[in-house]
């Protein structure tokens, strides 16, 4: 069986999810197509050649080891080795870039600048919300009133309206396919997540963002947020480690991702 380097870190403590649950129930299942061995992603770089494939799940923010991950990024395109998901990704992989980039394009993205001359871009607002281009899972993020955005926009921060959204719903892809959603109907419980029937339209915003990247394989995540106008707005595109929330799906749910994942796995190593 095709050997598998799974990198995740097992010990983080997320607020509001344990991904070391999700981990271990992913591992057990795709033991039946692979042969397997975790690994914490600051030990990926030294061991993964000795595999055909190298995972990436659940590995935390790459700040808190950024020489390491450089260090595995660089060994990866190096000596070619097979990364899921593939390193090209253009968006949280690479920061938050994209969000500006998206937003100038056109796109259904929450409105971003990155320059103070630029604020008046954004809707009137009373509250601002600050956030590094390197951050993940909140880290950095802070919430401001106007009259303190001036002071805090500089260089790798970006700068957001803070919107009064209905709801926030993940849309779940494997490769290009659409697997479930999910949305937290109460704002303030952002990961107290509860199955999302997706209507037509709502899958033609998520899939504009998963085209744009481009990733021919791989786990994909698109957060977004249902604005006053009734609207989806993009959050955020998780295409390094997104974590799934499978404990929010019943058995079926979690036996057809599985599924899907081990399909895509083979799909990858074949091609």
């Amino acid at each position: 069986m095709p050997r598998i380097l799974y990198v995740t870190d097992l010990a983080y403590e997320a607020r509001g999810r344990r991904y070391c649950d999700e981990d271990i129930f992913l591992t057990s299942r795709l033991r039946e197509d692979f042969e397997l061995a975790l690994c914490d992603p600051r030990d990926a770089a030294a061991l993964m050649e000795a595999f055909d494939a190298v995972v990436v799940r659940n590995s935390g923010p790459v700040l808190t080891y950024q020489d390491a991950y450089d260090a595995f990024r660089e060994r990866a395109t190096a000596t070619g080795a097979r990364v899921y998901n593939p390193l090209s990704g253009k968006a949280d992989m690479a920061g938050k870039q994209y969000l500006l980039d998206l937003s100038a394009a056109g796109y259904p993205v929450i409105p971003t600048v990155d320059d103070v001359d630029d604020l008046h871009r954004l809707p009137r607002t009373d509250r601002y919300v600050v956030k590094p281009k390197l951050g993940a899972d909140s880290m950095g993020l802070e919430i401001v009133t106007g009259d303190r955005v001036r002071d805090l926009v500089g260089e790798g921060v970006l700068v957001q309206p803070c919107i009064d959204f209905a709801y926030e719903v993940s849309f779940y892809f494997v490769d290009h396919d659409f697997q479930y959603a999910l949305y937290a109907p109460h704002p303030d419980r952002r990961w107290q997540l509860e199955p999302y029937e997706p209507t037509d339209d709502d899958l033609v915003f998520a899939r504009r963002f998963i085209d744009w990247n481009a990733i021919g394989h791989g786990i994909q995540r698109v957060d977004a947020c249902r604005a006053p106008g009734g609207e989806l707005l993009l959050v955020e595109l998780e295409d390094l480690n997104p974590y799934l929330s499978l404990d929010a799906l019943g058995d079926g749910g979690r036996d057809a991702f599985v599924a899907a994942m081990k399909a895509s796995l083979h799909r990858f190593l074949g091609a």
